[in-house]
């Protein structure tokens, strides 16, 4: 395989991992096995029948975890501390195909953990958000569509390595605007749970409180639309 080859699978299976890391394996051990790609020695033991049935197994486990609310956002936090170490691994495995010192190789697992952390927290952040609307259809949506992108995304980095490495680049650039916004999100979530377990009464909680069948986005939109109308009046 040719360096670019090799840089862009790299970076594909970390990413791949923080999202699912059971379909990548899956992608990556189909592919080997069906000739139409060439793993380095290192990753070789993906191809092995076992290795995929277990992978299997729990990629059926997580399919149906990943679409009930709130579930999802379990199976997410689980996986902080399997994803991200797991696709550091698969990214050292990947970059010993251009036979590597030791010091390469904790590069590589420092640009896989970051890569698979940042994919990770991008997937788990929108879930909590989207676990606030009350209907289930958002959420199928967004884990069809996950499986999708880490299927589609392995794919493009083995047979176009260069455009999968400018579609990583948009990535990063694109988790870095939103996060912060995911992360106010889910503050002001957390900030009206509170609210709502602790039973405090003011402004906020009569804003949110009024209807069991609400959105919890709207209630927050609209306690903080009451919260800064109350600023105002204040002399």
């Amino acid at each position: 395989m040719e360096t670019i080859d090799i840089i862009a699978m790299t970076l594909g299976v970390a990413w791949a991992s923080g999202i699912n890391l059971y379909a990548a394996i899956l992608v990556l051990g189909i592919m080997a096995n069906g000739g139409y790609t060439t793993l380095p020695e290192s990753l070789s033991v993906l191809q092995d029948p076992l290795v995929l049935f277990a992978a299997g197994v729990m990629y059926c486990v997580e399919f149906f975890a990943d679409k009930v609310p709130g579930v999802d956002t379990g199976w997410d936090t689980i996986h902080t501390f399997i994803r991200i170490p797991a696709g550091a691994m698969l990214a050292v495995g990947a970059a010993q195909g251009l036979e590597i010192n030791q010091a390469a190789e904790l590069a590589a697992a420092l640009l896989g953990g970051s890569l698979a952390a940042t994919s990770h927290l991008a997937k788990s952040g929108t879930r909590v958000v989207l676990n606030t609307s009350p209907e289930p259809v958002t959420n199928w949506t967004a884990s069809v569509t996950e499986d999708i992108a880490v299927i589609g995304g392995l794919w493009t980095a083995l047979n176009y390595p260069v455009a999968f490495i400018v579609f990583i680049v948009i990535f990063i650039a694109m988790v870095i605007w939103l996060l912060p916004k995911l992360w106010r999100a889910i503050k002001n979530i957390f900030a009206t749970l509170k609210r709502w377990l602790g039973g405090k009464s003011g402004p906020a909680t009569e804003a949110a409180s009024p209807a069991g069948d609400g959105n919890i986005i709207d209630n927050l939109i609209e306690s903080r639309s009451r919260q800064d109308a109350d600023k105002i009046d204040k002399p």
